[in-house]
């Protein structure tokens, strides 16, 4: 076997339990970052309902045995649902549990793999919200992210924060803050900024590995 084929990373159950964990983290630290944010746009509540639902999922984990990594996301993306009011829990949750479901049992997967998994959960939250980039939506960061997942972790993690940044100038065409027409101009999509904790969380693990 050449050798660039046996030095292709794998990931196990473990990275993928750490990818929750410092995504928990990541928006405990963030969490009122992100409240204000949805302040001027939305309900104020995203900080408050991801924090509930990533530190619920932390606990799951702890409790659970899941020995895959498909078995994680699949875990972390049903207790989302569970747990985080709004449209945040379905979405967060559709997208775990779709990649999860696309890695399958697996015990180790490679990153081709991931990407791909991504790549379809990425496509039900799009399909969930009717949404696509440019409506300033979480999709604005997670669409650039995966597209840039075949290149490395910290390059998708950039294009979902350069995508975040992004949604300022737009105008949004879903969600609770396309109630205000051209008012949500000017305004940082909370969903998107989010979203770009969560890919920083995966290039910060991959970058640990």
């Amino acid at each position: 076997m050449p050798e660039t084929e046996r030095s292709l990373p794998v990931r196990d159950a473990q990275f993928f339990r750490r990818w929750m964990t410092v995504a928990a983290a990541a928006v405990e630290r963030e969490a009122d970052r992100l409240t204000e944010l949805d302040s001027p746009i939305g309900d104020a509540d995203h900080g408050s309902n991801l924090l509930r639902g990533f530190t619920a999922v932390r606990t799951a984990l702890e409790a659970d045995s899941a020995a895959s990594p498909g078995a994680v996301l699949t875990l972390a993306g049903r207790t989302l649902i569970s747990t985080v009011g709004g449209a945040s829990g379905p979405l967060y949750g559709t997208l775990l549990r779709r990649t999860g479901k696309e890695l399958g049992d697996a015990p180790e997967v490679s990153d081709e793999a991931l990407r791909k998994a991504l790549y379809a959960g990425v496509g039900a939250v799009a399909q969930l919200g009717g949404a696509a980039p440019g409506d300033k939506t979480m999709l604005d960061a997670l669409v650039p992210a995966v597209a840039e997942l075949g290149t490395s972790y910290r390059a998708a993690a950039d294009a979902a924060e350069n995508g975040a940044l992004a949604t300022v100038p737009m105008l949004a065409r879903k969600g609770r803050a396309s109630y205000l027409g051209e008012r949500s101009i000017g305004h940082q999509d909370p969903g998107a900024t989010s979203a770009a904790l969560l890919l920083g969380a995966l290039a910060d693990v991959a970058e640990a590995s």
